[in-house]
């Protein structure tokens, strides 16, 4: 009976983690580039069951397996897949898709976002929403001179239809393992992305939108209901039979 509590519990337990991430998907439902963090569950121990079989001698047990006491989440992990494109027509507004992430320096040092909501300082740089540079192949910050900006597929920055920079792009075929989240909406690597740039591809004028799954969310809201449903079962469950048990005794 205790054992069925212990499970139920753990169960609800863990769906209240789901849900803290759950919150934090929600509040960034919109935000452009946001990366959709989420945990699985798992058992977290097991206790083995024995029985006294109708033909064992001296009353002798023998296992008949292991019997789950609860569940637990795992380490939170980030999905990667690429977020639907919306057009802004803003020429600071750029959306990479592919492996791509785009290069930022912060004070912290180096780090990369799918966030492409950049504006021109007042000294001609390129920086984020939050100020921080954002850098050209090469890891220098980008200037962007007076002039009508164009950039093409690549990355390619044109002023006036003339050749000046390239955005800073970043290739990481497993962001799972090479990527961890950093402040914000940033990741910072754990190993360095790829030398050359091959399945990247920048659009100007657009961005990309949150990977959230809202559909993710009401499963996670279910499950959470369900354990909830489940202790309270267990609970009355309880409350019956120890007033069963006192009535006979």
């Amino acid at each position: 009976m205790l054992k069925g509590i212990y499970a139920a519990v753990s169960a609800m337990v863990a769906g209240a983690n789901k849900q803290a991430l759950n919150a934090h998907n929600t509040a960034n439902l919109n935000t452009p580039g946001f990366k959709q963090v989420f945990t699985t569950m798992q058992e977290f121990q097991k206790t083995e069951v024995f029985s006294t079989g109708s033909n064992s001698q001296n009353g002798s047990q023998e296992s008949i397996g292991n019997l789950g006491l609860g569940v637990m989440t795992t380490e939170t992990r980030t999905k990667f897949s690429d977020g639907a494109l919306q057009a802004t027509n803003h020429p600071f507004d750029f959306a990479v898709q592919g492996d791509g992430f785009f290069r930022i320096m912060t004070s912290a040092g180096e780090r990369y976002t799918r966030d492409g909501r950049f504006i021109r300082d007042a000294n001609e740089n390129l920086v984020t929403i939050d100020g921080n540079s954002v850098l050209d192949g090469s890891g220098n910050p980008i200037q962007i001179p007076n002039g009508e900006i164009s950039v093409d597929a690549s990355g390619r920055v044109l002023i006036s239809g003339a050749p000046t920079t390239q955005l800073g792009i970043a290739e990481f075929a497993r962001p799972e393992t090479q990527l961890k989240k950093s402040d914000g909406n940033l990741f910072e690597a754990l190993d360095a992305p790829a030398q050359t740039i091959t399945n990247s591809t920048v659009h100007q004028g657009y961005l990309e939108m949150s990977n959230v799954n809202v559909v993710d969310l009401l499963v996670s809201m279910k499950t959470y209901e369900a354990a909830q449903k489940m202790v309270q079962n267990q609970d009355e469950l309880l409350g019956r039979t120890i007033s069963t048990l006192g009535k006979l005794a």
